[in-house]
């Protein structure tokens, strides 16, 4: 069996990105990343990898290769999607805005590490207007390290890759001088509402959702956020293969061990019976005007999920759809299933957390198409690993945020925490 090619995750979240890699056939044998809730998620998901809990600014490419199974092996792909907040005006550079050091460190560990490629992933909106000289100056920082960058950027939707949500990403692919550049993804779906004679539609929100046991049925599930369940049967071959009925074709993913009967990530909300009014009058597509949250159309697909915002930004609720069949907001595990999560993939037990966790992520199934576009500019087939991975102990996806920063040996304030204002609904 030929050799997994490597890759290095930065600014990692819960592994959005790291699974849709691992699936396309890599092996993700480091990720970094700041937060250690996200770190604890990422553990318990990814346990062949290291997580290096840490702010970026203060990793090292030596520190990545001794603490991970790198050690001395060349790097195939390094991608991440840094945080983007400062930007051009007339007479500045957006790279020397100190909001945008984060940037900053993502080529400097580009240029140490020396991947053959690289993926920077991030908003639409870096291609809009005057923000689009941030792009052409982190071009030129990446050509002056000796990486070329395919300079007809693209921008992704999540529905054109089988995944039932509208979602819009930014990506950057770059090569090592003497690399053949890889190609964007061709669309290989469309929204359920379009026509285009020549693309399957991407699934529904009930093809996606319909066969996930109604939460109301489970009195555990408004103390801690598993339970044993009964499932129904899937109505889609998407759903088949997030249940892990079936592998589909062209996924080079580790198994990993897991209770099918479990429900997970499905702690319910209670709402009050004024707000499960407003939501039982909400026409499915339309908004609920006091929460602002949108009713899903069980035959189209998801808005952008969103992620919540610490205090240091407003300590905003992440806003949640609104159950296309009853009245509530769905669950973390619905929103996991609309990202293209699989069942398996667990993230923090708090509603809070694991919805940022969610909105904050690329879809897998968006990641893999750009992964396999990277193995394919390697000239590499890639390999289907004979490991299952065990199953680690998911207490560390109940823990705080203060507990996992004392067990990652981080500041308690690496994060600044949310303030506990009470919500709208």
């Amino acid at each position: 069996m030929s050799r997994r090619p490597v890759a290095v995750d930065l600014f990692a979240g819960a592994g959005g990105m790291s699974l849709g890699f691992e699936q396309a056939g890599f092996d993700v044998l480091a990720a970094v990343e700041i937060d250690p809730v996200h770190c604890a998620t990422y553990h318990y998901n990814f346990p062949q990898g290291t997580i290096i809990c840490k702010d970026i600014a203060e990793v090292s490419a030596t520190e990545i290769r001794n603490q991970s199974l790198i050690q001395q092996k060349e790097i195939d792909v390094v991608f991440g999607g840094s945080p983007c907040q400062g930007f051009s005006i007339i007479g500045k550079r957006a790279l020397d805005d100190p909001r945008n050091s984060l940037v900053v460190h993502f080529i400097r560990l580009v240029s140490e590490l020396q991947p053959k490629y690289f993926v920077f992933e991030n908003v639409k909106g870096l291609t809009i207007g005057r923000q689009r000289q941030f792009l052409e100056e982190l071009i030129i920082c990446f050509q002056k390290y000796g990486y070329r960058v395919k300079e007809n950027y693209r921008v992704l939707n999540a529905v054109n890759y089988g995944v039932p949500q509208h979602r819009e990403r930014l990506f950057l692919l770059g090569s090592r001088e003497g690399l053949a550049l890889p190609d964007y993804p061709e669309p290989i779906s469309q929204s359920p509402r379009a026509s285009l004679p020549y693309l399957p539609h991407a699934p529904t929100v009930w093809q996606a959702i319909a066969d996930l046991p109604d939460i109301e049925q489970y009195p555990a599930l408004l103390e801690t956020d598993f339970c044993q369940a009964v499932y129904g049967t899937p109505i889609s071959e998407y759903t088949e293969i997030l249940r892990g009925w079936k592998r589909p074709r062209g996924d080079y993913s580790y198994g990993r061990e897991w209770h099918p009967t479990l429900l997970t990530c499905s702690r319910r909300t209670l709402h009050s019976p004024e707000c499960v009014a407003r939501f039982r009058s909400t026409p499915v597509g339309t908004i609920e005007p006091v929460s602002r949250f949108l009713r899903l159309d069980p035959y189209g697909v998801c808005n952008t999920l969103r992620a919540g915002t610490a205090r240091n930004r407003g300590s905003f609720t992440s806003p949640r759809p609104i159950h296309p069949h009853y009245p509530r907001c769905i669950t973390v595990r619905e929103a996991a299933r609309l990202h293209s999560y699989p069942d398996w993939f667990r993230f923090h037990s708090t509603n809070w957390h694991g919805f940022r966790q969610v909105g904050n992520s690329v879809p897998p199934l968006l990641a893999q198409a750009v992964a396999r576009e990277i193995l394919k500019a390697l000239g590499q087939s890639p390999a289907m690993p004979q490991a299952v991975l065990p199953r680690p102990d998911s207490q560390l996806l109940q823990w705080s945020m203060s507990r996992l920063a004392d067990y990652f040996g981080v500041s308690r304030h690496i994060i600044q925490p949310r303030s506990r204002r009470k919500e709208v609904i």
